[in-house]
């Protein structure tokens, strides 16, 4: 075998592999922790979805293209089903079954329903956390600071136009 072509060997430790069987797993979400055992495989959607009954984020194209799947970890929007579940560990996860408090909408869920946001209501969990973190991140934002939020959320329905009017009077309401 050529020099070039041998294999490296360094003297340093290399990590352990993990998996294929289960691996424990904690995870912090909507403010409670979790602990469970998962494949390593195991994508933080189907974590939330078939381990925590969380079904509020949607299986869409499971390719990250919909954003169906979209949930926020540190206050961020993210495609839960690109996302394994192990590497989640020590963030915070914000699905939508977190937002209401003491059985009252969160000012962004109040202002989706006041505008009709929402048709079909597959894409709206994930479009709702994602003005939530605009709104956290921006409490001014204009119509096109809301429609670059939004656009990785698809709407097979079409409620582009009060998704927009909802998210800039959920800014009113939260400013007030």
């Amino acid at each position: 075998m050529a020099k070039a072509l041998e294999p490296r060997v360094q003297s340093a430790q290399l990590p352990s592999i993990r998996g294929p069987e289960r691996v424990p797993l904690t995870l912090n979400v909507n403010g409670r922790t979790f602990s469970l055992s998962v494949e390593p495989r195991r994508t933080l959607l189907d974590a939330l979805r078939n381990d925590l009954g969380l079904t509020g984020a949607k299986k869409g194209c499971d390719e990250g293209t919909c954003g169906a799947c979209t949930v926020l970890l540190d206050g961020k929007p993210v495609y839960s089903c690109l996302l394994l579940a192990v590497e989640c560990q020590e963030h915070e996860i914000e699905t939508i079954e977190g937002l209401a408090r003491d059985g009252k909408l969160h000012p962004v869920q109040e202002a989706f329903v006041e505008h009709d946001a929402l048709q079909c209501g597959f894409c709206t969990p994930g479009q709702i956390l994602s003005v939530k973190a605009l709104l956290e991140q921006n409490p001014e934002p204009t119509e096109e600071d809301v429609k670059r939020a939004v656009s990785g959320n698809l709407c097979r329905c079409g409620a582009y136009p009060h998704i927009v009017e909802a998210a800039l009077a959920a800014a009113k309401k939260l400013k007030s």
